[in-house]
């Protein structure tokens, strides 16, 4: 027998085989990790490249290029999600992303650099990891029997956690080497990631009525897609309750990103240190996702998702109160730590309540929102430390968390959550 089964989720036993040996779910893993890694690496490289040319503006064109599919394609990718075989649709954004790297490293390579070109692969490159997240997830539900999904979807937060803990280091280190190295880089991972799709042989859908697929066509069918999705969280207590309150953390968690970066500053602080605390705070994403299987066994989703509010809260008050690097570190550390169980548990009942037919749309919702409310909180976030200062500004997001808690507690739906 082979160490990895070509065999469908479940044996003929009904014992599902264990994740390490079951193929296609190994491969849809790596596959995402290989295009997830190079993503965040160009990411990296895109404002290195403008500022290094002293180009400023450059720099924030090409961030806002970056930055526009997330409000621009999110709810069109889900109903894509849900039209279009998945496995096809990241086959071709892998290939989109090949394409538009490519393009960068030749014009790079050859010493010239074009703006609007830069800003067009930003732009696709970050629609096609809209589109992918979007697909993979909906996928997973396909490769692994649901008693494995709470296993597989920590894995997956963990392998999400670690890109984007090595993604800064592999695209500024390889930029430090030569300018188009990371842009290279990620060309190669989306050829693999492309490579390891195609040797993936299961659906990652439900089998669809030629019908159905035939009216979805229809002129007026994508807008009624769109509202069926909308539909179905508004109608879903527990997601139409979470998704606000995870909103609203997000809003608090960019305060937060810009507050520690002002503490630091203020207390004569190096970038450095900036960056070691971002380090810590990866780590403790990374660990979070590994656990978050056992903890949601332990504590159940209710406990643990308004439970998270309340520590947030906790933790924010001790960062409000220290301008010591290891304790910040220490501290935002943990945060991300309960964020990276708190995305599992969501991510856990929303997989597995969703029919499969709108789990596109559905993921296309939530994540509008949430991009929605970072750039919201970067906003909120200068004016109020300009306005009030890093503790007091600090002092009032560790209220709101408490709040959210307590808007959490007083949910029945929330209290009464079972994945």
């Amino acid at each position: 027998m082979s160490v990895i089964e070509d065999l469908p989720p479940s044996q003929d036993g009904g014992k599902p085989v264990p994740l390490r040996r079951n193929r296609d779910f190994l491969l849809l893993w790596t596959s995402a990790g290989l295009s997830t890694l190079g993503m965040r690496a160009a990411a990296v490289a895109y404002p290195l490249l403008m500022v290094w040319r002293g180009d400023t503006v450059g720099a924030g064109l090409v961030g806002f290029a970056a930055l526009l599919p997330q409000l621009l394609v999110q709810i069109p990718a889900g109903v894509l999600v849900d039209r279009v075989p998945r496995r096809r649709l990241m086959i071709y954004c892998d290939l989109a992303g090949v394409l538009s790297m490519l393009g960068v490293v030749l014009v790079l390579a050859s010493g010239h650099m074009w703006l609007p070109q830069i800003m067009a692969a930003a732009f696709i490159e970050g629609t096609a990891a809209i589109v992918y997240r979007l697909a993979e997830r909906a996928a997973i539900r396909h490769v692994l029997p649901e008693d494995q999904l709470s296993a597989g979807l920590s894995q997956n937060e963990a392998r999400g956690q670690a890109s984007g803990l090595l993604g800064q280091p592999v695209g500024s280190g390889l930029f430090a080497v030569t300018r188009w190295l990371p842009f290279g880089l990620t060309a190669l991972t989306h050829l693999a990631a492309l490579v390891l799709l195609l040797m993936i042989r299961r659906p990652f859908e439900d089998p669809r009525d030629e019908e159905e697929e035939k009216s979805g066509r229809k002129k007026g069918k994508f807008r009624r897609d769109i509202a069926e999705g909308l539909r179905w969280v508004w109608q879903d207590k527990v997601l139409r309750v979470a998704i606000a309150l995870i909103a609203g953390s997000n809003i608090v968690f960019q305060v937060l990103a810009i507050a520690i970066v002002l503490v630091i500053k203020e207390r004569d602080g190096s970038p450095a240190l900036v960056g070691l605390i971002g380090l810590i705070a990866g780590l403790g994403g990374v660990a979070g996702a590994l656990v978050a299987q056992k903890l949601l066994k332990w504590f159940g989703m209710p406990v643990l998702f308004t439970g998270t509010f309340f520590v947030w809260g906790i933790f924010l008050t001790g960062i409000a109160f220290t301008g010591n690097p290891v304790a910040l570190g220490v501290l935002f550390g943990a945060m991300v730590f309960a964020g990276a169980v708190m995305n599992v548990a969501a991510g856990i009942y929303q997989v597995k309540t969703t029919p499969d037919r709108l789990q596109g749309r559905v993921g296309s919702v939530l994540g509008l929102v949430a991009s929605g409310m970072n750039s919201v909180g970067s906003l909120v976030g200068g004016f109020s430390l300009h306005l009030f200062g890093a503790r007091d500004t600090l002092l009032v997001s560790a209220v709101a968390m408490a709040a959210f808690g307590v808007i959490a507690v007083a949910t029945p739906a929330i209290r009464r959550a079972k994945m």
